[in-house]
Formats: C-alpha cells, structure tokens, sequence
C-alpha cells in the first residue's frame, strides 16, 4: 500500500467516528481523549502527513507562504468530509469561513508552534465560524476536515 492510500485510510477511520457528530467543543474533546498527540492514531497520520509533503503529494501548492492541497474531495470514502493539509510559518493564512464548520489537526513542525493560539492537537470550529488561519512561533502543518467540502473565502473580515 503506497503513502497516499495509508494517508485516505487513516483519514477515514477517525471519520468513521466522528460521521454525523455536531462539530463543538464536545467533538474536540471527543477527538483529543480517542485520538490524541502520543497516541497511535494522531502520530501515525501525522507522519503521513510529513511524508506526503516530503513526496510531494500533499501540500503541492503555494501562495503567500502558504503550502496548501485538498487531497481527499467530500465522499463516502471520508463520511462526506474533504480532506485539505496546510503547511505554514508565522503568518496569518486569507480570510474564510466554515458554513459547516472545521475539525482541524495541529502539527507543530516547531516545538511552540501554533496555531490559533493552540499547540499539538485538536481544534474544532462551529458551523458558520471565520478566522485568519494563524501560525505563531513556528511551523506547523494543519490537516483540515471540512463537513461536505464546505469552505467559504468570499466572507470578508468586519
């Protein structure tokens, strides 16, 4: 099995869980207790996600300092969630919103990196949520799942 497949893979089985849950803080902590940094799950997919970028199938594109790729679209292969990874440095990435909300996985490439003022983990963001994506102190690479693909970059900051 090839890095990509093993990447899809690993995607799903933490998909499988969290398919059909309300993205809030209970997910986010339903993800840091049954996946968490340490355990098999989080630290396997984050060495494919190391790896993905070393090979050049994840993160195959730039802007603005910005690394960037969706490698999974929204199917039943990922319970409907798309699946994107970001590599950034110290920066702030452009202006979006989630209509069905973000599950994000952070993996800090610099031991105090961070990434919207959280380190190694799980962030989970509402439905209808905004942000600037911000990495301070350091690099970081951040898998995103998107509920249906959904992401919205014509919202613009009040």
């Amino acid at each position: 099995m090839n890095g990509q497949q093993s990447f899809i893979e690993a995607v799903a089985m933490i998909t499988a869980r969290i398919d059909g849950r309300t993205l809030d803080r209970n997910l986010q902590s339903f993800l840091d207790e049954n996946f968490p940094p340490g355990g098999e799950a989080f630290d396997d997919l984050a060495t494919l996600c190391r790896q993905g970028i070393d090979e050049g199938w994840l993160c195959d594109r730039e802007h603005g300092g910005v690394k960037f790729g969706r490698i999974v679209k929204p199917g039943p292969e990922t319970n409907g969630f798309s699946v994107d990874v970001v590599q950034m440095e110290d920066l702030a990435g452009p202006y979006h919103g989630h209509p069905n909300g973000e599950i994000d996985m952070i993996i800090p490439e610099s031991s105090d990196a961070k990434f919207d003022g959280k380190g190694q983990g799980w962030m989970v963001y509402a439905a209808d949520s905004e942000h600037y994506p911000t990495v301070k102190d350091g690099k970081a690479i951040i898998l995103y799942l998107l509920p249906g693909g959904e992401i919205d970059f014509t919202r613009s900051a009040l």
